[in-house]
């Protein structure tokens, strides 16, 4: 092997060693801990090497249930009148089918974590009770909360209805 070569191979062997060791079994700052009550936030750090931060879109995936819907929720309720209030449940087991679970998680591109958890429990086809959903945000505190970062994303709403115009062709 020419010299030059040998010297770039222990080069790329030893940068390849460097990398390989920044990874980390330490949990994330501010991780929260799991359980079924409301919303959990964890905010990670998403920066490379400590100040290259790649941009990331937000994520979000599965049902968000606001704190106005669950307020809508009666013991009693059939299963159709619980899918026209939280929608379509994302989680439906085949040997649990008196249980309806409703996941959601926003994944923000700065590194925060949202998620939240519902589960409705039927019994003889009418709602018994629910568990989950103590902490969950209104709608509003929701939209301004994907909005957050964006400047301008989120229009001022006003309360008072616009006259339509009516136009002769």
């Amino acid at each position: 092997m020419l010299p030059s070569t040998r010297i770039t191979a222990l080069a790329l062997i030893a940068l390849g060693s460097l990398l390989s060791g920044c990874a980390s079994n330490k949990p994330a700052e501010g991780a929260a801990s799991a359980d079924a009550s409301g919303v959990h936030v964890i905010k990670k750090d998403g920066s490379l090497f400590g100040f290259f931060k790649p941009y990331r879109i937000d994520i979000q995936q599965g049902n968000f249930v606001s704190k106005e819907m669950v307020a809508q929720l009666k013991p009693g309720m059939t299963r159709e009148q619980v899918r026209f209030v939280l929608g379509t449940p994302l989680l439906t087991d085949v040997f649990h089918t008196d249980r309806w679970d409703y996941e959601f998680r926003l994944a923000k591109g700065n590194g925060e974590i949202m998620s939240s958890r519902v589960s409705v429990f039927f019994k003889d086809n009418l709602m018994d009770h629910y568990e989950g959903g103590n902490d969950l945000p209104t709608e509003q505190e929701y939209l301004s909360l994907i909005a957050g970062s964006k400047k301008g994303a989120m229009p001022e709403l006003s309360d008072t209805p616009i006259a339509p115009t009516i136009t002769n062709k």
